[in-house]
């Protein structure tokens, strides 16, 4: 049996590479965020486990242009300059975004001096995994999930670009399979085969895999109904870009296809944007989701 009170401080792995050349963009799979909305939408932290030491990641990874908001690494980094030389608890409900933004926050956090503790509420998948790894303790809810996979890239151009992608793609994921591997003592080849089979570990099997070391007490997580309900709706509204993305269409005409649907994003408040209240949305665009998969 694994021990897993073990402290990981004086073992952070060395930063991950960040490309200079963002043509190429990795995201989180279009069914992530759907099965986000399904499974840990409206997870929050129980009031009392709030502090001014903490910094909530309850959202995408990287901008979101759907809600203006999203966690980057420069959000991250002015919160730990106002934390200062101190602990610090990151708490974690997301389905990922930006991998390479989400490469930027780890390579962030593990600069932090003090320890830093990460609680994963309800989901770190994809890029909010990574993020997860740069704890020197890692506690996780036992119906929360980590999800890891290899980068996933919506690329156009023929066989030739196709491979010259996948070659571009390739130390990225070699370092993933590094950091998850340094973290969990497992073997690189083994972890890579977890990446390759997009691997959803529950909070016991991340815990026996050692991607965390204990389970969070249950008092700490609860679920907002209203946060559900907006998770939920947001999410398609991700989901689908990226399906219509995938599709062949460029980001631009694939949201303002959506908006035909859905109206002008702007401020989550604004009537008319993710945010207000709309109950046929959700299953609206669900229904439109299943129809472009089938």
């Amino acid at each position: 049996m694994r021990n897993h009170a073990r402290v990981y401080a004086m073992a952070r792995p060395a930063a991950l590479p960040v490309p200079g050349d963002r043509r190429v963009s990795a995201f989180t799979k279009p069914d992530v965020f759907q099965r986000w909305g399904e499974d840990a939408a409206g997870v929050r932290p129980h009031a009392v486990a709030q502090g001014d030491n903490v910094i909530t990641m309850f959202d995408v990874i990287g901008e979101d242009w759907w809600t203006g908001g999203g966690i980057t690494a420069k959000k991250v980094s002015a919160q730990l300059r106002a934390i200062g030389d101190r602990p610090v608890e990151i708490q974690i409900n997301s389905a990922g975004g930006d991998m390479f933004e989400g490469i930027a926050i780890y390579n962030v956090l593990r600069e932090h001096p003090q320890d830093i503790t990460v609680k994963v509420m309800g989901m770190a998948a994809s890029a909010a995994s990574i993020i997860a790894m740069a704890g020197d303790t890692i506690e996780i809810g036992a119906a929360s999930f980590i999800m890891i996979h290899n980068c996933w890239v919506l690329a156009i151009g023929n066989r030739h670009d196709m491979a010259e992608t996948a070659e571009w793609l390739t130390p990225f994921d070699q370092a993933m399979v590094d950091v998850y591997s340094a973290r969990t003592g497992a073997d690189a080849k083994e972890v890579a085969r977890w990446m390759d089979a997009e691997t959803w570990m529950s909070g016991s099997t991340a815990i026996e895999r050692g991607f965390a070391d204990a389970m969070l007490a249950a008092d700490q997580v609860t679920t907002d109904d209203a946060a559900k309900s907006k998770d939920r709706e947001v999410n398609e509204l991700r989901a689908l870009e990226l399906t219509l993305v995938a599709a062949g269409r460029s980001r631009t005409e694939a949201r303002a296809t959506i908006n035909k649907i859905k109206g002008t994003p702007g401020a989550a408040h604004d009537a008319g944007t993710p945010g207000a209240a709309d109950p046929g949305l959700t299953s609206a665009l669900a229904g439109l989701l299943a129809t472009l998969k089938s």
